[in-house]
């Protein structure tokens, strides 16, 4: 998985504005807490055009500034066919993003698409929910499910580096 440079990460949900922004904020600040900055790099994305240009909702915005994970910074946007050219990992948040992101792989980058919670231990083939049309609670869950899945990420991409 390792490339010359840098490894590069997409998180994809829906609309680019709950999950997959969420995960892209938790990811890089694991990175930098682990002075890995040089070596990976977070992006995330929507399937869909909706919200293109928007900040992530304030909800997922104010559970994860409480978690000291600041989002203000992303905005939204769509995948797109060059990404998967540009990222070594596009990780999809749940499985229609998931059956979205192989229908939209070129065959070469098929083996880069994978389920966000088959990272994070014994959520295997699980999907992380959808919060925004749920109450504030749904959140605070979500992210927590974040944070398991992208330290168990971060490990698995930390096994392919070479050592120091």
């Amino acid at each position: 998985m390792a490339s010359e440079t840098k490894i590069r990460v997409l998180f994809v949900c829906t609309g680019n504005i709950c999950r997959s922004p969420t995960a892209e904020g938790v990811f890089r600040a694991l990175v930098a807490k682990h002075d890995l900055g040089g070596k990976i790099e977070a992006d995330s994305a929507g399937t869909g055009d909706w919200h293109v240009g928007e900040p992530p909702d304030e909800r997922s915005q104010e559970a994860a500034l409480k978690r000291g994970v600041d989002l203000s910074t992303i905005r939204g946007r769509q995948v797109s066919r060059d990404d998967f050219a540009t990222f070594d990992l596009l990780v999809a948040m749940d499985r229609s993003h998931l059956r979205a992101l192989q229908r939209l792989a070129p065959p070469e980058a098929k083996h880069k698409v994978r389920l966000f919670l088959d990272y994070a231990p014994g959520e295997k083939g699980r999907d992380v929910p959808d919060p925004y049309f749920g109450g504030g609670s749904g959140f605070d869950r979500v992210l927590d499910m974040i944070e398991a899945g992208c330290a168990g990420l971060l490990a698995e991409i930390c096994a392919t580096l070479p050592a120091k």
